[in-house]
């Protein structure tokens, strides 16, 4: 049987999907910051941020460093620009189509035919 490999944008979307973990990727934005420093602002356990932190470490998005008993996570720039870009380029989609919309909503307007 054929098993389905979710794609890397799949699982950045699903990592991003929970709150917890969005706010450990807007923490992450600002630098590099240790599971502590993570934890500290959120309403969970140590093991519950960890086990986020591994839904983000397995969607590429956020990395992970040990030095000595401190774990430093830091955000994986490439995983979050390849998000940035399939947002945009849904973004244009739907601004040309906006654009065009308009374009004919301007062309069949009522009141400019009457004048």
């Amino acid at each position: 049987m054929l098993q389905y490999q979710p794609a890397p944008l799949d699982l950045a979307f699903q990592a991003l999907s929970d709150p917890g973990r969005r706010a450990m990727v807007e923490r992450l934005s600002q630098g590099p910051a240790s599971v502590s420093d993570l934890a500290r602002p959120l309403p969970m356990t140590l093991s519950a941020v960890a086990q986020h932190l591994k839904v983000l470490e397995a969607a590429g998005l956020v990395r992970s460093e040990k030095v000595g008993r401190v774990r430093t996570c830091a955000l994986e720039i490439q995983a979050m620009t390849q998000v940035e870009r399939w947002i945009a380029e849904r973004k244009r989609f739907w601004e040309q189509q906006y654009d065009q919309l308009e374009a004919y909503l301007a062309k069949t307007d009522p009141e400019e035919t009457q004048t």
